[in-house]
């Protein structure tokens, strides 16, 4: 079965977007999340909530899932996997709130992760990023 591929837009239509993504760094080293049932580790994000902005969702899954209390976030481009996402960029300068009950620990390091928890479209999301010069 073929695989679908991540596709990058400048914008859709603001019904249609349904994650979050934000790429992190604090004090220059990247920012990941590693979730209480996994190994693997993954860039902050998640699910729209009803009635949420995709903008507030960003905010929300950031502070939730790595405890950013202190932030600016630039948006990047919207994707698609499966289901259309914005992606965005996030400077972190200050990580004292408590993490979201899903997320074990997060990770500031040098380097980007060996394993990833979605391989198929966080690299992309990372080039994608760095190509339009936000990384």
């Amino acid at each position: 079965m073929e695989q679908p591929e991540v596709k990058f837009y400048d914008h859709v239509d603001d019904a249609l977007l349904k994650y979050a993504v934000v790429i992190a760094k604090c004090q220059g080293k990247w920012v990941f999340c590693r979730h209480k049932d996994r190994d693997t580790l993954e860039n902050p994000g998640g699910h729209r909530e009803p009635g949420e902005s995709i903008l507030e969702t960003a905010r929300r899954e950031l502070a939730e899932e790595t405890g950013a209390s202190e932030f600016t976030l630039t948006p990047v481009c919207v994707y698609s996997f499966s289901d259309y996402g914005m992606l965005y960029c996030a400077d972190i300068t200050a990580l004292d709130g408590g993490l979201h009950h899903e997320i074990r620990e997060i990770y500031l390091m040098d380097d980007l992760p060996d394993r990833w928890t979605y391989p198929l479209i966080q690299p992309k999301l990372m080039e994608e990023a760095r190509r339009r010069g936000m990384i």
